[in-house]
C-alpha cells in the first residue's frame, strides 16, 4: 500500500474514528507531561507521532519503510525521523522517556526481542498498541486488506513478552473499538464499554518500570 493511500484511509468517517479511538487509549497509558521526549518505533506514514507532537511530545519517529519516511517527513508536524528497525535501534540506553510502537510489533517476527529492545531504550516505559485476536474486529478483518500477514495477539500472549524484561515491568491492559464498523450504534456502545474490557479490536499494552532509569 503506498503511504498517502495509508494516510487516506485515516480521512474516511470510519478511519478518522478508528485513528481517534487508539489514539485516545494510548494517550490515557502515555500520560507524557509536556516536552516529554517519545520515541514512536514503526511510524510508518507518522500518523500517531504528528499527534503526540501537536500534544506537546517531542517525537522520534523510526521505520525501516523509506517511501513512508519520506512521506511522514514531508507532512511535517513536529517529529524527527529516522530509518531503523525495531530490533536495532541506533539510540543508547535510557534515550527516550517513552517508547510507542502501533501495531508495528504485528509485524515483527520476534515480538519479544523488538519489545526489549524498545524497553531498553525507554526510561519510563513502553506502550503497545496490538490487533487483538479476541474481537470482532479480528472475525471480520484477518488476513484481508491492510491486515494481511498481520499477527493478532491475545492478552496472555503480551503477558508472557512482559515477563521477558528486565527490569520486571507493571504491565496494564486495555482495549477500544469494540464494535469496529464505526456506525452511530458502534460509537455509543463505545462510550459506555469499559477499556478495561479486552475485547476491542485494538489491544494497547503499557509496560512501565518499577523505577524510571
Amino acid at each position: 500500500m503506498r503511504p498517502e493511500d495509508y494516510d487516506a484511509w485515516y480521512e474516511t468517517p470510519r478511519g478518522r474514528w478508528i485513528g481517534t479511538r487508539e489514539y485516545a487509549l494510548l494517550r490515557r497509558l502515555v500520560r507524557p507531561r509536556p516536552g516529554a521526549t517519545l520515541i514512536d518505533i514503526g511510524c510508518g506514514t507518522g500518523w500517531f507521532a504528528r499527534r503526540f507532537a501537536a500534544a506537546g511530545q517531542d517525537v522520534t519517529g523510526v521505520d525501516p519503510d523509506a517511501a513512508a519516511l519520506a512521506y511522514a517527513a514531508g507532512r511535517g508536524g513536529g517529529p524527527r525521523y529516522l530509518r531503523a528497525r525495531a530490533g536495532a535501534l541506533p539510540f543508547r540506553d535510557g534515550a527516550f522517556d517513552w517508547a510507542l510502537a502501533v501495531t508495528s510489533l504485528c509485524f515483527a517476527a520476534d515480538p519479544t526481542a523488538a519489545l526489549r529492545e524498545a524497553w531498553r531504550v525507554a526510561r519510563v516505559g513502553v506502550v503497545l498498541g496490538l490487533l487483538n485476536r479476541d474481537s470482532l474486529l479480528y472475525r471480520r478483518k484477518h488476513g484481508r486488506g491492510g491486515y494481511a500477514g498481520a499477527r493478532w495477539d491475545r492478552a496472555a500472549a503480551v503477558r508472557r513478552w512482559g515477563r521477558a524484561l528486565d527490569p520486571p515491568a507493571r504491565l496494564r491492559l486495555r482495549s477500544a473499538v469494540f464494535l469496529p464498523s464505526g456506525t452511530f450504534a458502534a460509537r455509543t456502545l463505545e462510550a459506555i464499554i469499559p477499556t478495561h474490557c479486552l475485547r476491542g479490536g485494538f489491544l494497547a499494552a503499557e509496560f512501565r518500570r518499577v523505577r524510571p532509569v
